[in-house]
């Protein structure tokens, strides 16, 4: 849209100011400091300053937040298990896109697609269940995140592959896979962080 560099200029002015963020019809988008009301356009964020904007407008579009019905289970497994809360939902976006039904090839399943063995491990008794299947997703992040020294990439490349293949090429390994799976987490981690939480 060629009318965002001119728009983004005229507003970098401003100190801060309300911002919104519109998605338009063919994915392009828009940022302005009033509402629009063409039903074409959808909000995807509204913030109180124009810091990182440009960062937001950059990213891929996702969902600007998962079901509101599990928010509240993010929210206390994150805090239970000192997490992240976007980096939760940035995992739950990438395994399922939120979706608690979804069933891989593998058969994981759920929103955090638990395997059996994993949930079996963290006593859930339905992989289904979104609050359980949460609630031992985040447990067994936590986990990898401790077995390898708050590295996040080595634990996002266990979560995806398992801890032991981790350690049996020390590092990530080299499965297209993987390293896409760790991407696209991080990537949804950043957006997260500046859409729901304002991180800057």
């Amino acid at each position: 849209m060629r009318l965002l560099p001119v728009l983004l200029l005229m507003l970098s002015s401003a100190a801060s100011a309300e911002v919104y963020i519109y998605t338009g019809p063919n994915g392009e988008r828009m940022v302005t400091d009033k509402p629009v009301k063409d039903q074409n356009y959808r909000l995807l964020t509204q913030r109180d300053s124009f810091s990182n904007v440009g960062r937001i407008l950059a990213n891929r579009p996702i969902k600007k937040a998962g079901p509101e019905q599990f928010q509240r289970y993010i929210t206390n497994a994150s805090r239970e298990f000192n997490l992240d809360p976007a980096l939760l939902e940035a995992v739950i976006k990438v395994e399922s896109d939120f979706n608690p039904s979804a069933r891989s090839s593998a058969g994981a399943a759920g929103l955090m697609q638990l395997m059996q063995a994993t949930a079996t491990q963290y006593n859930v008794s339905d992989r289904y269940n979104p609050r359980e299947n949460i609630q031992a997703g985040a447990k067994h992040l936590s986990y990898l995140l401790e077995r390898f020294n708050g590295n996040l990439m080595l634990a996002l490349a266990a979560y995806n592959a398992g801890p032991s293949t981790v350690e049996k090429y020390s590092g990530i390994p080299p499965y297209p896979e993987t390293r896409r799976y760790i991407r696209k987490v991080l990537d949804a981690h950043s957006s997260f962080q500046q859409m729901r939480y304002g991180a800057e």
